[in-house]
């Protein structure tokens, strides 16, 4: 349980560090890559999970609430892994204590690397938006459903991975990740991962940053129940079909 713990933690900051920092680096003022558009978005989210991936290869690479949850819908009798640990009650608590504790880590790495450009004057929303998610047009029903559909996508398709022939192995669910955010993620900016979402708002909330606004925590709910209940319809869709 100690390696599934570590693992998880490492996987899960460091796609944080990636996926944050390159939010940071899109939309803070005076960075090298201020104003890199969307798709550099998408991309560097991308990459940072193909980092945690083989980061948390120990544990079965979840970094994700939702992967989690998802395979414990889909019947699944171990979380995979070199660990290979069976689906219990504690493991899986396990595995959501280190996903919850390894984004919140890598959120304040991220915030660290990019200390001297939150100290410059923008707008607190902006500042919030390296850190979490919000919707462009806040309309609770259909945010929730956004996420949900997002996170179908990608728990379904990682589950379809599993009964592929297929080298490409962590580049696959890189790309799967750049593609959702490029195709689902405008409306809300694609948490597609509860731990994603809530542990860097967590470190906004508590991180000691000039001129920081509100965490926006009556959306917050939106981004943790949407992937879980996506993650939860692929894993009982995938137990049937696939």
């Amino acid at each position: 349980m100690g390696q599934v713990f570590l693992s998880e933690v490492l996987g899960t900051a460091m796609l944080l560090l990636f996926g944050c920092g390159v939010v940071a680096n899109a939309i803070l003022p005076k960075t090298k890559g201020f104003n890199g558009g969307w798709l550099m978005i998408n991309f560097g989210w991308g990459l940072g999970v193909f980092s945690g991936v083989y980061v948390a290869y120990k544990s079965g690479a979840h970094i994700n609430p939702a992967v989690t949850f998802g395979l414990l819908a889909n019947g699944a009798e171990t979380y995979g892994g070199e660990a290979d640990v069976a689906v219990t009650f504690t493991s899986t608590l396990v595995y959501l204590a280190g996903q919850m504790v390894g984004a919140f880590l890598g959120a304040v790495l991220a915030w660290a690397a990019h200390k001297d450009h939150f100290n410059e004057d923008a707008d607190p929303a902006v500042k919030l938006g390296v850190f979490s998610t919000g919707p462009e047009i806040r309309n609770i029903p259909w945010n929730f459903i956004t996420e949900v559909i997002g996170t179908f996508v990608l728990v379904f398709v990682i589950l379809s991975f599993a009964n592929t022939p297929s080298g490409l192995g962590p580049l696959a669910v890189a790309l799967l990740v750049v593609g959702i955010g490029a195709s689902l993620g405008g409306p809300t900016g694609y948490a597609i991962n509860p731990a994603r979402d809530l542990g860097p708002r967590i470190a906004h909330a508590v991180l000691p940053i000039r001129g920081k606004g509100p965490s926006d925590w009556a959306y917050s709910w939106v981004p943790v129940a949407g992937p879980i209940v996506g993650g939860v319809i692929a894993g009982l869709l995938g137990a049937v079909v696939l």
